[in-house]
């Protein structure tokens, strides 16, 4: 029988005037964001709505902004949406699926997500650390690059997400990093961008963030989820509420095995995979892996009122 799971973005899908036009037509994601602004006792609205885009690119901002835009899309189009049988987000997109599935409140999730945000900034000062993404490499080779660069200047970078569909995102040191994409250039590497982020996420330089963060959790009310969460740490579905908790312990530096999720999900089969919030790069993962798999899928991605209508 045919599946369904929700998908939920993570950091580097944020943009000036997200989400507004959701804010604007439907009075349950308006009520989403209103319910941030009260939460947060600032005006998130407002800098998603307005920017300056450098301050909203701020961990410490995009990733409320990025949760309030999901669960704002969740809401909305609550429905007229499929159920999923799994839900699944990337990084930062976690919690936006554990709001979704019913485990975690939204307004706990968007100041819990704040302070993640400044713990990992507090981590690694803004230009100090920074991400990659390496597009056309086998992940192995990107790994071997890592080693390479990382020997090479004596500073930390490692593959952070395993995205599949020939994609890998280093992280590390920002000298390291681009050290990493020079040497990887130089080995065949079909494109190398660097990431609109301000740490260096899912490397061991996170490790402090992630002491930070461990007792903010435990403090956290979570509930078993309406259908299982795909963690990141483990591709495995969980329903167990200790067990979710514990996996956004270990996502802090950990890396993000989106490939093997999507596997996970394909296995199980989903052939409906449903992207919620800002951007369409999972859904597109989702597609890219399917077809390789030679696995007839729909995919879809959904940020703004114009959206539901192509489901």
């Amino acid at each position: 029988m045919s599946k369904v799971a929700w998908l939920f973005p993570g950091q580097g899908s944020q943009a000036v005037g997200m989400g507004m036009a959701l804010a604007e037509g439907v009075p349950a994601a308006k009520a989403v964001l209103q319910q941030a602004d009260e939460a947060l006792g600032f005006a998130l609205s407002k800098l998603m709505a307005e920017g300056p885009e450098e301050t909203l690119k701020l961990t410490e901002h995009t990733q409320p902004a990025i949760l309030t835009h999901s669960v704002m899309v969740a809401r909305a189009f609550a429905d007229r949406l499929p159920r999923p049988d799994f839900v699944a987000g990337h990084s930062l997109g976690e919690y936006s699926a554990l709001v979704a599935a019913g485990s975690l409140d939204f307004a706990d999730a968007v100041r819990t997500v704040r302070e993640r945000g400044r713990a990992m900034q507090v981590a690694v000062p803004v230009g100090v650390g920074a991400m990659a993404a390496i597009i056309g490499m086998a992940a192995a080779d990107v790994e071997a690059g890592c080693a390479e660069a990382a020997q090479q200047t004596g500073k930390i970078v490692v593959s952070a997400n395993f995205n599949g569909a020939g994609q890998v995102v280093i992280a590390g040191h920002a000298e390291a990093v681009e050290a990493a994409m020079e040497i990887l250039k130089a080995k065949g590497g079909r494109k190398m961008m660097k990431l609109p982020v301000s740490a260096p996420f899912h490397s061991p330089l996170m490790e402090p963030a992630q002491a930070h963060m461990k007792p903010v959790l435990e403090a956290l009310a979570f509930k078993a989820p309406a259908c299982p969460l795909v963690n990141n740490v483990d591709a495995k579905a969980v329903n167990d509420p200790a067990q979710l908790r514990d996996g956004l312990v270990r996502q802090i530096p950990g890396a993000v095995r989106w490939e093997a999720i999507m596997q996970f999900l394909l296995g199980q089969g989903v052939t409906t995979f449903l992207e919620l919030g800002p951007g369409k790069v999972l859904s597109g993962i989702a597609g890219r892996m399917a077809k390789e798999a030679g696995i007839d899928v729909k995919t879809l991605s959904l940020g703004a009122p114009d959206d539901i209508a192509a489901l």
